[in-house]
Order: C-alpha cells, then structure tokens, then sequence
C-alpha cells in the first residue's frame, strides 16, 4: 500500500499519523490565563530535547482558526506544568481534551484537587505521580497549520514517593497511559530487559 500525503487533507494525515506514531506518552499540562483561568490539556505529540538544563518540548495545534489556549496561556505567562498521568487518571485525561471556551476551567469542571507549585504561578494536579514545573524557552512553529512547537524549561520535579530508585523512576510503578490512534489509550505491557550497552556519560555527575 502506498499513500501519498501531497494527495491527503490535513485531517486525514492526521488520522494517519497518529495511528503510525504509536504509543506516545501524554504531557497533561496545567496554565494560567491572563485573567487566572487554570487550564487543563493533554498532549501527546510530547518529549523532552535536553537534559542539562532539562527541556521538554510539546506540540500544540490549533482548534479552528485559533491556537488552543494552552498555546496562548504558556506565551502569555511563560509559566507551566507538564504532568504524567497513570490508570486511575485515564478518563480525567480523556475528559479533559473536550474544548471548552476560554473561561471555563477544566481543572474545576473536573473536579480536580491541586496544590501550589514552588518555583511557578501555575497550580500542580495532586493526584498525577508526576508534575514538572515549567518556564517557557522557545517556540518555533511548522507546517501550513503552524503548529506551534513549545519548549519549556523544567525548574521543579515533583515525584510520587516510592517511584524512584537509584536515580531512576521504576516504570512499572509509576504506570503511566500512553496515546494511539482515535479516542484510545494504553498501558504498559511487558516489560523487557536487554543486556546494558556502553554509552559515553553525559556528565562527570
């Protein structure tokens, strides 16, 4: 089967890559508006683009002919959280991708408990086992929709106890939902462990 994208919308490209691009993790992101609006999104075009300092990068589209508000809200105020969300939070995750109009707060409509962050305006779900307090750094956007690539400093982790060991998160425990195509979700399946390869240390520390 051949498919070629010169001859497809955007939607239908869409469709087709994110049955493709399979599974991507979920940046579940908290900001602020102008008028102190807490607005809740997931994203699942998401990664992090350095670790020294510690740079995430997430893709954010347009709904219609305007930018969603989480695009707005991080360049407005430059101040956000990216959380990950495990199992229990799978529908509030999936609930929280219904658009709503600017001045509704998805936080509230959803009942979400949240605590204050240390190093950003924004508030931090309490439930997600993982919340990264974030500063905007850079936006670059591509494509004829213009999809906004926004990459933010990470400035505060905040970790479930009992997650991380010898410096490293335990996967399996913190359970973390993944994105396929349409409106589905997955989960970690088995986990396998290969042999450790030599690669050169990225730092003295």
């Amino acid at each position: 089967m051949r498919i070629d994208p010169a001859e497809l919308g955007a939607e239908r490209i869409y469709r087709l890559m994110t049955g493709i691009v399979v599974p991507r993790p979920i940046a579940w992101v908290t900001s602020l508006s102008r008028s102190g609006v807490l607005n809740l999104a997931p994203f699942s075009a998401f990664t992090f683009v350095s670790q020294k300092p510690p740079m995430l990068a997430i893709s954010v589209g347009r709904k219609g002919v305007d930018y969603k508000d989480t695009a707005h809200n991080i360049l407005d105020t430059e101040d956000y959280v990216i959380h990950i969300a495990d199992t229990p939070l799978m529908n509030a995750v999936h609930d929280s991708s219904v658009e709503h109009p600017p001045e509704i707060s998805e936080v509230e409509h959803l009942g979400l408990e949240t605590l204050p962050c240390e190093r950003v305006r924004v508030r931090r779900l309490a439930a997600a086992p993982v919340a990264m307090e974030c500063v905007f750094r850079q936006c670059l956007e591509f494509g004829q929709a213009r999809s906004r690539l926004i990459v933010g400093e990470v400035v505060m982790f905040h970790i479930r106890d009992g997650l991380v060991s010898n410096g490293k998160v335990e996967t399996a425990a913190l359970d973390p939902i993944a994105r396929i195509g349409g409106p589905r979700y997955a989960r970690l399946g088995e986990i396998v462990t290969l042999n450790t390869v030599f690669q050169t240390p990225k730092s003295k520390d």
